[in-house]
C-alpha cells in the first residue's frame, strides 16, 4: 500500500487493469506460489492495477484466510509498483469482515460486488454501501450488476459518501450510464467520480463506452493474453480505431462467442488460457465447472490466431 491516493493512481493509468486468478494446487488447495508468479507477470507485462479475489479471482470460492493471503500476496508481489484492489461481498456484515482483513493485509481499496441474494431497494443498496466505505480506510469502487443496479439519484448519493470514489459498470446500458455521468457531473461538479467499463470482455463495448467518455476497463484478457491486451489497450487510448476494429474483429468477437458456449466461462475460459501460457493455477472451483475440451482448443487457436494478427499489424511481432 502507497501513501499516493486511489483515485489518483487509477486516473493516471498507463495499461490494462489485470484482474488475476486465484490458482489452487492438486488437491484443490490454495497454490500462493502460483497466484504470486501470476500477479508478478502481470505487473511486469504492464498492468496498470491489482485487482485480487475478484470475480476472476473466485472470490465467492475463497474463505477468509485464503482471501487475506491471496490479497497480502498480491500486495508483496507489486510491491507498490502499482495498486492492489480486492473484492469484498456477501451481506454488510460479511462485506465488511472481508473489507477489514483486505486493509489487514494491506490493500489499497476495494471493489465492492452486489449483495448476497437480496434484491434490495435503492435505499438498502445505499445503505449497504455507505456502511461498507466506512468500516475502513480504503478507498471503495461500487460494482453494479446483477441485483445491484442503481439510479442515476442513488450513483449522486453514492458519490458523496466518503471513501466511495468510483462504479464499476458491469450491466452495458449504455442510455442508463450516460444518465448517471451526467447526473453526478451535474450535481456534484466539482467530485472526480471515476468510471469502469466491467462486462465480462470489456474490450468488446470498449469504443462504446469511451464514446461517453469512460475509459477505464477490467482485462479478463489480460490474464492469459497481456501482449494482445495490451495492444488493444494502446491502440484504443490513441485513438487508433483501425487497430481496435482489427482485433475487435479478428480476436475479441470470436472470444465472447466463445465465452457465450458455457456458464461461468468468464472465468473458467480465462484460467483454462492461463494454464495453457505456461502457469499451472489448477482448475476452478465448485459451483463452477471446467470447459469443454473442445473449447479449450479453440480458445488456443484464438490466441494464437489473435497473435498473428498482432504481428501483422505490428511488423516484426505484437505490441
Amino acid at each position: 500500500m502507497t501513501s499516493a491516493p486511489l483515485a489518483a493512481r487509477l486516473t493516471e493509468v498507463e495499461g490494462p487493469l489485470f484482474f488475476p486468478v486465484t490458482a489452487y494446487g492438486p488437491d484443490g488447495s490454495l497454490d500462493l506460489d502460483a497466484f504470486r508468479a501470476h500477479v508478478r507477470g502481470g505487473v511486469d507485462a504492464g498492468a496498470a492495477a491489482v485487482f485480487a479475489c475478484c470475480g476472476t479471482g473466485e472470490f465467492h470460492a475463497l474463505t477468509p484466510q485464503e482471501f487475506r493471503d491471496c490479497v497480502a500476496a498480491a500486495v508483496e508481489e507489486t510491491a507498490g509498483r502499482v495498486p492492489v484492489v480486492a473484492g469484498a461481498g456477501y451481506g454488510t456484515a460479511l462485506a465488511v469482515q472481508y473489507a477489514k482483513l483486505a486493509e489487514e493485509a494491506g490493500a489499497d481499496g476495494l471493489l465492492a460486488m452486489p449483495p448476497y441474494l437480496i434484491v434490495a431497494d435503492q435505499e438498502g443498496l445505499l445503505r449497504h454501501y455507505t456502511e461498507l466505505a466506512g468500516a475502513t480506510s480504503l478507498d471503495t469502487i461500487v460494482y453494479q450488476r446483477d441485483n445491484a443496479v442503481f439510479t442515476p439519484r442513488t450513483v449522486v448519493q453514492l458519490s458523496r459518501v466518503d471513501g466511495i470514489i468510483g462504479l464499476k459498470d458491469g450491466v452495458g446500458d449504455l442510455d442508463l450510464m450516460q444518465r448517471i455521468l451526467s447526473a453526478v457531473r451535474t450535481e456534484e461538479p466539482d467530485r472526480d467520480f471515476l468510471y469502469f467499463n466491467g462486462l465480462p470482455t470489456a474490450e468488446l463495448t470498449g469504443l462504446a463506452y469511451r464514446g461517453i467518455g469512460i475509459t477505464l476497463y477490467s482485462s479478463a484478457v489480460f490474464a492469459f493474453a497481456p501482449d494482445i491486451a495490451l495492444a488493444y489497450y494502446r491502440a484504443l487510448n490513441s485513438g487508433d480505431d483501425r487497430t481496435v476494429n482489427q482485433l475487435l474483429d479478428g480476436f475479441y468477437v470470436p472470444l465472447v462467442e466463445l465465452r457465450n458456449q458455457g456458464r461461468g466461462y468468464a472465468v473458467s475460459l480465462v484460467k483454462a488460457g492461463v494454464r495453457h501460457g505456461g502457469l499451472d493455477v489448477g482448475e476452478v472451483r465448485p459451483p463452477l465447472s471446467e470447459p469443454q475440451a473442445a473449447h479449450v482448443k479453440a480458445l488456443v487457436a484464438l490466441v494464437e490466431q489473435g497473435r498473428a494478427l498482432l504481428a501483422e499489424i505490428t511488423p516484426g511481432g505484437g505490441a
